[in-house]
This record gives C-alpha cells, structure tokens and sequence, in this order.
C-alpha cells in the first residue's frame, strides 16, 4: 500500500452523527436568536471545531454566544447519541480490512475528545480505536481547514505527511488535508461531490471505500 497511515475523520466517516448534531446546531442557534437551518449549519459548520461556531456569529450578529453554549450544546448532542446514533454502515468492515492487513490507521476529529468516545462506546466502534489512535482538535488549538490537527496526529503516529490518506466528508475536512500535503479521499453521503474538490477519489459507500484502499495497495 502506498499510504502508511490512513487518518479518517470522525463524525459522518466513522459515525452517523452529522444529521443529528447539526439539526440540534441550528435549533439551539434560532433558539437563542440566530435563526439557523439545518442546511445553513450543513454549510457552514459540518467538520468544523467549536470556536468556528463562535467565530461566525460573532461576525455576523456582533454577539457572543452564552458562556455555557458548548457544555449545553454537547449535552444534548451527548443525550440524542445515546438515543439514535449509528456507525456508518460498512466502516467496521473496513477497519476489520485494515487492521486484518496490518495499515496502520487513527481518527483526526474536529470534535471534543469526549464527543468522539461517547459515540464510539455508543456505536461499538471503541474495540478499533484505543487512546493512541484518538486526535482531536483540542489536541491543536486550530480545528480544519488549519492543517495543524492532521500534521499532529502523523507526527504522533510517525508517518510522513505525503505518506498520509485522510478519509473526510466536508470541504473544511479535505481543505485541511490538502493544506497539510496529505492524499483525501471524498465521502459523498451527505456532501455533494462538486463541494469537496481537491479530494483525490471520491466514494459514496463504505464497500467502495474498501475497494479504493485494496487498488491502492497492488
């Protein structure tokens, strides 16, 4: 295989949390006031850390979000996790495909540590992900498209950053991927194709996944 690390990221590539966080997103925003679609928050904030949440309504309204915005936000993203969340279908399998072959793998999240185990332990996908294998971007600082996030997770895992295949499904994601020198893989499930240019192969199921990664390794 010529990829020695592949680096996926989490929410909607691992686990099927997107539709979920994102609707709860735009009613806690337009419930405090910044009237917010479920679309509008695809858009601007899937794959993206916190503080872009912040960041943006603080341009746009020149308020600050409540103090407690996060703690309340992932409270109740953590509550509906436990209720509805799902792994995407086919990721086990192709774990089970990396891990039987030996390729070394781990995931890069714009999420809270927390947030990335809660799903986990909730989805089953905890068996293939040990604490060597968690980044997130608290580790950072920066969240995506900052390449600082997919940097430090290689450097942590010892591979070159040209030997790197990140898997993503936003354009932050692979803007983030390319930034850092690093192959992407585009997942379409949810994101139109056209919005994640720049990714080297795109995929709309996991069982395509799996056959990309065995071409890329004959």
């Amino acid at each position: 295989m010529r990829h020695d690390l592949i680096l996926f990221d989490n929410d909607g590539v691992l686990v099927d949390s997107e539709p979920i966080s994102n609707r709860l997103l735009a009613a806690y925003l337009t419930e405090l006031g910044h009237p917010t679609s479920y679309e509008d928050s695809l858009r601007d904030y899937m794959g993206a850390a916190m503080h872009r949440v912040h960041d943006l309504v603080l341009e746009r309204s020149g308020r600050r979000l409540p103090e407690d915005f996060d703690d309340v936000f992932h409270a109740r993203v953590f509550a509906a996790f436990e209720r509805e969340l799902k792994p995407v279908p086919g990721v086990a399998e192709v774990l089970e495909k990396l891990t039987a072959e030996g390729v070394p793998y781990c995931v890069a999240s714009s999420g809270s540590h927390e947030r990335i185990r809660v799903g986990h332990r909730t989805t089953g996908l905890d068996r293939w992900f040990d604490d060597a294998r968690i980044f997130s971007s608290q580790d950072v600082g920066r969240g995506k498209p900052a390449p600082d996030l997919f940097l430090y997770a290689a450097e942590r895992m010892g591979v070159a950053p040209e030997k790197c295949l990140v898997i993503e499904d936003s354009p932050l994601g692979v803007q983030a991927a390319l930034a850092a020198g690093m192959e992407v893989y585009g997942f379409t499930a949810m994101t139109p194709a056209h919005r994640l240019a720049g990714a080297g192969r795109l995929f709309s199921d996991m069982g395509q996944l799996a056959d990309l990664l065995g071409q890329s390794s004959a």
